[in-house]
């Protein structure tokens, strides 16, 4: 039987990767179909999508005995912010972690979103913006779990999370973000980077965020020369899917 994976799109993706791709839950599809290919994605996971922002918090959530994992996406808004939407967020994953069986995955925003519910502090980073391919340097809990020493990973986000969730093991790290994500044994893993962003939806989003003036010249300058590079955001992906089939995995 198919994992059942419900994906929490706590936006909508930029306008021409939502056009492409047609929000979250088909971005996140068109990654985990690249992960298990050839093999078809549907024999192996089923996606159902939560637009968690605008929809009716009385019914947007999924049933947490009709799935098997939830994945956070990431987003333009503030993990810290206290919306009615961001706040129902943060209570569904504590409901979805404190239930035992459910797994739960957080991207970005997701991850931030995670640690909040898991009582952590999330906030502006004095290292500023990191965005397009980043080098980010492994734990040594990081270099088992994905068998690299670095990960090359799309970023887009100047927040961070401030310390550790009890139980929780360091992922990885660069010099601007100490936590770049981490793992508890069959119940949770995080990353802060973008392992679905393609190098189309990265440049969209350096076109817009720097035509607006969130981002400088220089770092707009260096993100769309180092969106050339190849990264391991399939590779992440199934990294991500062996932690949420494998029942010995940790």
């Amino acid at each position: 039987m198919p994992l059942r994976l419900a994906i929490l799109e706590a936006d909508t993706p930029v306008p021409a990767s939502n056009a492409r791709y047609g929000g979250y839950r088909g971005v996140f599809r068109h990654l985990l179909t690249r992960a298990v290919s050839p093999i078809p994605l549907d024999s192996v996971v089923t996606l159902t999508g939560h637009d968690v922002v605008s929809g009716d918090p009385a019914t947007v959530y999924p049933d947490l005995n009709n799935i098997d994992a939830v994945l956070v996406s990431g987003s333009k808004h503030n993990a810290f912010g206290d919306d009615a939407w961001i706040l129902g967020l943060v209570e569904f994953v504590g409901r979805a972690l404190a239930d035992g069986r459910v797994r739960v995955v957080g991207v970005c925003f997701g991850h931030q979103i995670v640690a909040r519910a898991m009582g952590l502090t999330v906030g502006r980073s004095e290292g500023g913006w990191e965005v397009s391919v980043t080098e980010t340097g492994l734990t040594e809990r990081g270099r088992e779990v994905f068998g690299r020493d670095v990960l090359k990973i799309q970023q887009m986000h100047r927040d961070i999370v401030f310390g550790l969730p009890d139980g929780a093991e360091l992922l990885a790290s660069t010099e601007k973000c100490a936590n770049h994500g981490f793992l508890i044994p069959n119940k949770v893993i995080t990353v802060q980077g973008h392992p679905e962003f393609t190098d189309d939806i990265m440049d969209e989003i350096l076109e817009l965020r720097h035509a607006s003036g969130v981002l400088t010249d220089a770092e707009y300058a260096s993100g769309k020369t180092r969106n050339k590079q190849e990264h391991d955001g399939v590779f992440m992906a199934q990294v991500f899917l062996k932690f949420l089939l494998d029942q010995q995995q940790g």
